[in-house]
């Protein structure tokens, strides 16, 4: 899996693009900064517009070759980043130390998904926020007709409503859905596509 990434990640274009998943922004300007963790974070995007306002960055991804051009990105930005290509499961965060997790396109294989949840669940702070947004069930349908969307291939890999319900029983959902949007993302999110996106607080 390292190999496919970090060849699919070796070009001098950003693939997905430098701008922001426009869910995450529009969530991240509802909150106060913090300390925020980004999840398979890829080529920095996300990271670098947290850092430019004022959020304490961590991210990781499986990729060297993503984290060297996010660390580029933000040395370019003139902010710093926490950036790790550790195993998730590896990295010695502390437990309830993060104000907010995101979950961008961080589609995790099912043999580690439950784990990765798990320690999700940990490490943010009793009232911090969740904010995810990944391809949904409804994904393959809309592969068919944009070429250029992306997305895995695995319909296992794909988000799901029920999962995430399950997965975080003690939160209180502000927004959970599967809807079809439009993405523009560098070159490979182009099109619509069906995703599931969440906003979700951990319970007192």
């Amino acid at each position: 899996m390292k190999e496919f990434w970090n060849e699919k990640f070796n070009t001098k274009e950003y693939i997905y693009g430098k701008s922001p998943n426009v869910y995450l922004a529009e969530k991240l300007k509802e909150l106060p900064s913090g300390k925020i963790l980004f999840v398979a974070e890829g080529e920095g995007r996300n990271a670098v517009f947290a850092a430019k306002n004022n959020w304490q960055v961590e991210a990781f991804d499986i990729s060297n070759i993503a984290k060297e051009k996010a660390l580029e990105y933000a040395e370019d930005s003139n902010v710093g980043i926490n950036y790790s290509t550790q195993d998730f499961l590896e990295i010695p965060y502390k437990e309830n130390s993060f104000d907010a997790i995101a979950l961008i396109y961080a589609h995790v294989e099912t043999t580690k998904r439950a784990s990765y949840f798990k320690k999700i669940d940990r490490l943010l702070k009793t009232g911090g926020f969740l904010i995810a947004e990944g391809f949904g069930q409804d994904h393959p349908n809309y592969q068919k007709k944009y070429p250029n969307i992306g997305g895995p291939k695995n319909a296992e890999l794909l988000f799901s409503v029920e999962e995430f319900k399950e997965s975080f029983i003690n939160y209180d959902f502000l927004e959970l859905q599967e809807v079809e949007t439009s993405l523009n993302e560098g070159e490979k999110h182009v099109g619509k596509g069906s995703v599931v996106r969440m906003f979700a607080k951990k319970k007192l």
